[in-house]
Formats: structure tokens, sequence, C-alpha cells
């Protein structure tokens, strides 16, 4: 069967090749009639709009970027695939561009260098890219479109994010209500704002409940599985050890779970292991872990409508606060006898 072109298309709907083009780009000012045949036309020739021939007849490349430094493969593979079904819906594509936040060469220059090589409407940011107030600062002086998704603050002009010092609290307070006083926390990665609004929520609800925050309990993590295991080490060796340890993430947790059944300690009957995020391994671990879900790929999803949004110029500010749901299993439980 022959490819459907845009003339076929022009020619069914009985429009000019030039309104199937701004139908198809989903450009304004074309009545909602003319609209509703010409996308009739294309779905009975079941054209697809060619993406090269799109980006060359204007400005526009029909291409956003991820831009990402050393995520998790489970976040990865979560946002990329919101943001695919955004792509998909709206006849864009999707490119990846790994930077790095610490590195020699300055952020800016990096994403600069990609986008002169490889050029796309709009970037979104994920943690701890988003972190970076002066680079967010310096794309908008550039007018570079761009959306974060997870940033610490609620500075964005475009942003998708959920709570996480309210949902650290609140995960706080499962253990608190279960029993738990002597609670310890295992921070993250130190460069990651969300890290740090975890741990923000995490003494809220200990300072809310009169309960002592305990120099010795806190960990620094790195939301790695392995840094996971160092924390634990830690607090094995410690006398009393704590009866409940919160992860701010569930990597770090998942590796604390490890260390302490190695150890023979028994989840959550000796002691409670909570996390963050609700990422595959923490229902794939024994005993399933409590959590916090964030839900990465519909935060992705939306932060792509947000961003190809503002690329076809319809204006407006838009931050989107999305619920977080607290997913209580068998890794927690009450105070120990």
């Amino acid at each position: 069967m022959t490819k459907a072109i845009i003339d076929d298309v022009a020619n069914l709907a009985g429009v000019s090749i030039k309104t199937v083009s701004r139908v198809m780009n989903k450009e304004p000012n074309v009545r909602a009639t003319t609209r509703e045949k010409v996308l009739k036309a294309a779905d009975e020739l079941n054209y697809k709009p060619n993406q090269s021939a799109r980006g060359l007849a204007g400005n526009k490349t029909y291409l956003i970027a991820l831009l990402y430094d050393n995520p998790g493969p489970s976040y990865m593979a979560n946002i990329q695939t919101g943001i695919l079904e955004t792509c998909e819906a709206q006849g864009y594509g999707m490119v990846l561009k790994p930077v790095t936040c610490e590195g020699e060469v300055p952020l800016l220059e990096q994403v600069l260098d990609f986008m002169a090589h490889s050029r796309v409407d709009g970037l979104i940011l994920t943690p701890p890219v988003c972190d970076d107030v002066i680079f967010k600062s310096l794309l908008t002086e550039k007018n570079i479109p761009y959306v974060s998704v997870a940033p610490p603050d609620r500075g964005d002009k475009l942003a998708v994010l959920i709570d996480d010092r309210r949902a650290a609290a609140e995960m706080t307070d499962h253990l608190i209500d279960l029993g738990h006083k002597k609670i310890a926390f295992i921070k993250g990665d130190p460069a990651h704002g969300a890290g740090k609004l975890r741990y923000n929520g995490f003494v809220d609800a200990m300072k809310k409940s009169n309960l002592p925050i305990e120099s010795d309990l806190i960990e620094e993590g790195m939301f790695t599985f392995d840094s996971g295991i160092r924390a634990a080490e830690n607090y094995l060796n410690l006398d009393p050890m704590p009866t409940a340890i919160f992860s701010a993430n569930d990597e770090m947790a998942s590796g604390v779970m490890q260390k302490l059944s190695e150890k023979g300690y028994h989840i959550p009957k000796d002691i409670s292991v909570v996390g963050f995020d609700d990422t595959p391994i923490s229902r794939q671990i024994w005993p399933p872990m409590t959590t916090v879900h964030q839900p990465v790929r519909s935060m992705g999803r939306l932060a792509c409508e947000i961003l190809l949004h503002a690329v076809n110029n319809r204006e407006g500010e838009r931050t989107l606060e999305i619920p977080f749901n607290m997913e209580f299993r068998k890794s927690s439980g009450t105070l120990p006898a």
C-alpha cells in the first residue's frame, strides 16, 4: 500500500496543503470544522507527518531533549515512558542528553554545545540538573524553553513536582504511630534538592512529636544501594540500635534490608525499614517495602505536555503539584517488644 502524503490529505479534505500543514502542526486560527475534516482525512489515510519535513518547513524541529545526570535506572525508565507517551500523542520525538553537573565543563556550555549540533525545541530537566538555579536563569535569559521535574523549590515558571517534605513527614508519622521513637534517617545525595526536602520532612515530624534527632542515627547516603549497606553497617555497631530506619529512597532502603537480613535480623519483627519513590525493587524485595509512591511516569508525561504547550506559543506559567501515595507494605511494623 502506497504511503499517504500531505497532498492526499488535502485532496480528500478539500483544503489546501498549507491548511493541512497548519492543522497537523496544531497552529491556532483554524476553524474547528476545517480542523475536524483534515484530521478525519488524515485518519482515513493513516497519514503520519514526516518529522524532518515538518522541521524544515518552519523553525521547529519537533524534538525535545531530556537532560539527566546519573539517575537510577528505574527512574529513567519511568520518566522516559511518560515523556514518550506525550511525544507520541503530539507528533514529537525525544532525545536523551547526559550531562555532568559537577564536571569541569560548565553545565550551560554542555547544553549549548549539544543544542548547536542537535536542534531541539525545548528541554526537560531532571534532578540534579533542575536544582541548579543559576543554570536555569541562564536558560531563561537565552529564551530556551524548559520544564523542571521535581525541582527543590517552586520558583520555576514551568514545573511538575510532589511535596517531598510533606510526604517524608507523613512516612515518619507512620513510624511514630507504630510506636517507634528511635528512628534513623539516611539522607540522599547532597547535590539533590529533593533529598534535603525529605530530610526536612523527617525533622518536621520528629519535632512535632517531641522526639530527639540523634546525630549518630543520621547517615549521609548517595541514593545508591551500596550507600544503604554502609549506613546499615554503622547502625549495626550502635547499642542500642534504632528500631526503625527511613531511607530517602528505595535503593538505599534495599541495601539496608539486605545487610540486616544477612546479620540475622527479621524485618519488621526486629526492626522496621521504609523507603521513598516506590521503584520496582520496593515490590521485588522481601518483605515488600513500605514506601512513598512518587508517580514518576505521570510526572514525565505531564512535564512534556507543559513544555509542548509553551513551545507552541501558548502563554502561561504552570507549576503542577501532583499527589503522592503512601504504600504500606510488610517492612514496617509495631515497635519490637
